[in-house]
């Protein structure tokens, strides 16, 4: 279900009366968190500044072999993000870069690009929007989607979350359903098409719609060092506001693709690697400087935007993720703040599948089937503008594309 809200000032008015009489010291909280915050800030700009990674980096055959020690996995949690290397071969990852090229070009998409609809989910960023096509189902997507490489990293992933806890099951994560998502095709020399700093999953709701309370319900208690940003209690109940691009599936962590080498400075993703970031954003909006009927700028229906004016501390942890080659992908927990380097400063194009990690669950499974007849007429899916251009698109993927698994992830035999 989606969440609706009437008279958006007067909720937030309340829930911050309501959030601040639940946590009377929600100042001295604060003050601890803010401290703590700036301690791995600084940790982290400190690491980057030696020139060691701040991202935690695996190796897929690492992944096959359950050899990806306990070490390596507290550093994911730790940071909320992790770079898989080799997960596709580098020849077949070009191969699907030249397709979608061909795609693209056959179907004139960069004409019907003119006449798009405007999501405007990224509509109150300082930067607006990379380069992203509203393309779905063209083949190497399907492909990269249901295959096995991608699925094994993405149990992988998933079973680093608590899928039991509360006395519930949240979710199966052996079970990978598909999140059709778009692409990035970013020209060498773009400028000012970035992605200033942001979540995605939810921007007021996170403060007003009871499942989300419950999800952070330590943060709220004065409880945060007990907040486990991998615990999966509620977040498969939570309700967001209806908006196109507002993912309404349940989310472990987000991710992409790289279809070709890119690095630092070409305009790439960036992130600040602190899986727990969420608590300070959380109560930075209960303190006594931000007004009554504002979030720290938070909009409905919008990515939730982190800014510097409110939130400087994270930004001395923004790092560019490193260096990536075809085939690699990079994945980031679905709270973690991310944003796109303004200028691609690169040689070459700068392209990616947009392809997250989500787990079985009927949150997931009711999304599937809303989103299956968009499968099957070329459309966009439900989450996103209905601009539908592929529809009569030469090309894309139909069913015949589909392996057995990747029937099952598309919800096909539900």
């Amino acid at each position: 279900m989606a969440l609706h809200i009437d008279d958006l000032p007067a909720a937030v008015r309340a829930a911050k009366r309501e959030l601040r009489s639940m946590l009377p010291d929600y100042r001295e909280r604060f003050a601890q968190v803010q401290a703590a915050m700036i301690d791995e800030a600084e940790r982290i700009a400190a690491l980057r500044a030696r020139g060691e990674p701040v991202i935690p980096e695996i190796r897929f055959e690492d992944i096959v072999a359950d050899r990806v020690s306990a070490a390596q996995i507290a550093l994911v949690k730790a940071r909320g993000a992790c770079v898989i290397r080799n997960v596709f071969d580098r020849a077949l990852v070009e191969q699907w870069d030249r397709e979608i090229a061909d795609y693209v070009e056959r179907n004139d998409l960069d004409t019907k690009l003119q006449n798009r609809a405007e999501d405007k989910y990224f509509g109150q960023l300082a930067s607006s929007k990379p380069q992203i096509y509203g393309v779905y189902w063209s083949k190497p997507q399907v492909l990269a989607r249901q295959s096995a490489e991608l699925t094994r990293a993405r149990v992988f992933l998933n079973r680093l979350w608590r899928a039991q806890s509360e006395g519930r099951v949240h979710f199966d994560p052996e079970r990978v359903p598909v999140y059709a998502d778009r692409l990035r095709r970013r020209p060498p020399g773009s400028e000012s098409l970035g992605l200033s700093a942001h979540c995605d999953g939810g921007s007021i709701e996170r403060w007003i719609e009871p499942n989300f309370r419950k999800v952070y319900r330590h943060v709220f208690s004065g409880n945060w060092r007990e907040y486990d940003p991998f615990d999966a209690a509620w977040r498969t109940d939570v309700e967001e506001i209806a908006s196109p691009a507002v993912c309404s599936m349940f989310r472990t962590f987000q991710g992409w693709t790289a279809l070709t080498q890119q690095g630092p400075g070409d305009g790439t993703l960036q992130l600040v690697p602190i899986a727990n970031s969420m608590v300070y954003v959380l109560l930075r909006a209960l303190q006594d400087d931000i007004a009554e009927d504002d979030l720290c700028g938070a909009m409905p229906g919008r990515a939730l935007s982190i800014k510097p004016e409110y939130h400087a501390p994270l930004f001395h942890a923004l790092s560019s993720i490193p260096l990536m080659q075809p085939g690699d992908t990079v994945f980031w927990h679905s709270d973690v703040v991310h944003a796109v380097e303004d200028a691609h400063r690169g040689k070459g194009y700068s392209n990616v599948m947009y392809i997250a990690s989500a787990p079985a669950c009927a949150k997931n499974d009711a999304y599937l089937k809303r989103q299956l007849p968009s499968f099957l007429k070329g459309n966009s899916p439900p989450d996103f503008p209905a601009d539908h251009f592929e529809a009569g698109f030469i090309g894309r993927a139909t069913v015949g594309d589909l392996t057995p698994m990747g029937r099952a992830q598309m919800g096909l035999d539900l």
